[in-house]
């Protein structure tokens, strides 16, 4: 985005006073009132500057549609047995693919707006109130007429997830023209998240919009069921900047099954790299990952060891690292490691999205000789 001179000393004004309308711009640069709109017109379709009241647009700023919901997890005291009561302790907290992507990306420093659907209800006050005090964005947050959503999850002992239950209504209900209103913030971002809950119109719908203004897209497919539904999706007339599935997500993606040795893995990437991904980030549980980049090769990344207290939140963090570490510089395997990093750090605390997480803590991480990288 080039601006001239005039514009960036508009650009200036408005930053020491964002409400300064046409003629008190015109009058502190000795032009007129005429010459500034046409100057206000051209920045508006360069994405200087966004919509009415001439909001600047944020350097690096992240766009995520997806999930929002109040998450229940529930944990058993002792090993869990099946089909009986189990002593277990349980706790409430905001939660969402989208909305926990987001809050990562703002603990970490990145501007950051949601574009989500929750109810109106107390538990969509409380979960809005949540996010934007986390320095998330709202504004463009859908109020649905279904409840606010849910998701259950009951872990073991160890903290490894044994089943969950979504109910995720607010999200499936979220229509293409609900987006209407953030199309202008979807086509100004530097990068758009999508989560797989949505619906394919609506991820159909907001790639074509990141697309038309060449703005690099990244999906987590979320799930096996989302991700089959995601298939379609991918084609090379709607390219996607990156894919993040695990293994059992990736066979329903292409539609067969992947063995579990790198070349394997490597081979189905393949696939996705012909259907118009750029980067398959390909997670592996305990193993690592492995990020295939089309016409570059692949890398395996080892995991670094981690103290599991709990697993939930630890793919979104992942992601959410990755795309600070991709917008401050990073190259994609190193903006990898750094989801790692971020992911062993999560799991570690018993919050969802870990709420002392910053870019001096995933570093420190990185930088411990006693951690293994690759």
């Amino acid at each position: 985005m080039m601006l001239t001179q005039r514009e960036r000393e508009i650009i200036a004004l408005l930053r020491r006073d964002p409400l300064a309308g046409p003629q008190a711009i015109a009058d502190a640069l000795g032009s007129t009132r005429a010459a500034v709109n046409v100057h206000l017109s051209n920045l508006g379709k360069k994405g200087a500057i966004l919509g009415r009241g001439y909001i600047l647009r944020q350097e690096n700023a992240v766009v995520v549609i997806g999930g929002a919901n109040v998450d229940v997890k529930v944990r058993s005291l002792a090993r869990l047995q099946h089909r009986t009561s189990n002593p277990g302790r349980s706790n409430t907290a905001p939660g969402g693919v989208g909305r926990n992507i987001a809050e990562n990306l703002a603990r970490l420093g990145t501007p950051t707006h949601l574009i989500a659907a929750v109810g109106h209800d107390a538990a969509g006050e409380r979960l809005l109130s949540d996010t934007q005090a986390a320095g998330v964005r709202v504004d463009h947050v859908h109020r649905s007429a279904h409840p606010t959503g849910t998701y259950t999850a009951v872990l073991d002992a160890d903290g490894d997830m044994v089943v969950a239950i979504a109910d995720m209504a607010a999200t499936d209900g979220l229509a293409p023209q609900d987006l209407d209103q953030g199309r202008e913030l979807i086509a100004n971002a530097s990068l758009l998240v999508l989560d797989g809950n949505l619906s394919a119109e609506v991820l159909a719908y907001a790639t074509d919009i990141a697309h038309a203004a060449d703005v690099p897209t990244v999906i987590d497919p979320v799930s096996v069921p989302k991700a089959a539904l995601l298939a379609p999706l991918l084609t090379s007339e709607r390219p996607i900047f990156a894919l993040t599935p695990n293994l059992d997500e990736l066979e329903a993606i292409i539609g067969r099954s992947v063995g579990g040795a790198e070349k394997d893995v490597v081979q189905a990437a393949a696939v996705l790299h012909e259907r118009g991904v750029q980067h398959a980030w390909v997670r592996l549980g305990e193993r690592g990952s492995l990020l295939s980049t089309r016409g570059k090769g692949h890398i395996f990344l080892t995991a670094p060891p981690a103290e599991v207290r709990d697993v939930t939140g630890a793919g979104d963090a992942m992601l959410g690292a990755f795309v600070h570490a991709l917008l401050t510089g990073s190259d994609p395997a190193e903006a990898a490691r750094y989801g790692h990093a971020a992911a062993a750090l999560t799991v570690a605390s018993a919050a969802t999205v870990r709420p002392d997480l910053t870019s001096r803590l995933i570093e420190d991480a990185l930088n411990d000789p006693t951690r293994s990288q690759t």
